[in-house]
């Protein structure tokens, strides 16, 4: 696991910590704490001393403490520059934010595509793994796919998206030969703030 760093501007201490225990330590408990985690120390300082950071929409706590949903779990989100537009999804363990998989960017896709492909692959990771961990994702419409075993979006195949109805393809078949037992959980975010396996790139 790469190595991470959390800035914590509002909290029982603020500052930059090199462990995530560190950071909930000084999180945890207090309302409305903001903080982050960065991939590089340089990140983390920069943020840390950029009053206008913590004010930033995207700077949302990407690992919220809750008591209302399970850290023991992973989170499955999709990011789509433009409707269409390249598109890629990953899924992380929600406890500590690990990436455990990452695919795309894919030209020409979708958002909800994303999402359900997430989902599937999130499904296919844990049945691999023989894990019961449960799995949640914040889209209403990908989980109306999952239930029907189909990917209903509207999208036109072209030459330059083709990648991704292969993908849906796949997950498809994968949906129609596989039983699973992981309980899929809608993220509430407007109690939990954004799923932690968001890319943060709202505006």
């Amino acid at each position: 696991m790469a190595q991470k760093y959390y800035v914590v501007w509002k909290g029982f201490q603020s500052g930059i910590f090199n462990t995530w225990e560190a950071c909930k330590s000084a999180i945890d408990g207090y309302q409305n704490a903001v903080y982050k985690s960065f991939p590089s120390l340089s990140e983390a300082e920069r943020a840390f001393t950029d009053k206008q950071f913590m004010t930033r929409k995207f700077a949302r706590p990407t690992i919220p403490v809750s008591a209302d949903y399970n850290l023991e779990s992973i989170a499955v989100d999709a990011a789509c520059s433009g409707n269409p537009g390249d598109m890629e999804y990953r899924g992380v363990y929600v406890k500590n934010g690990q990436e455990l998989f990452r695919v795309g960017p894919y030209k020409q896709g979708t958002n909800n595509i994303g999402e359900f492909l997430a989902i599937v692959h999130g499904l296919a990771f844990l049945k691999q793994r023989n894990s019961n961990l449960p799995l949640y994702t914040d889209s209403v419409t990908a989980l109306s796919w999952i239930r029907k075993k189909k990917c209903n979006s509207k999208l036109i195949e072209t030459s330059h998206n083709s990648d991704i109805f292969d993908l849906i393809y796949r997950a498809e078949q994968w949906l129609a030969t596989n039983s699973y037992t992981t309980r899929i959980m809608k993220w509430e975010t407007a109690q939990w703030g954004e799923i932690p396996a968001d890319f943060g790139r709202k505006k």
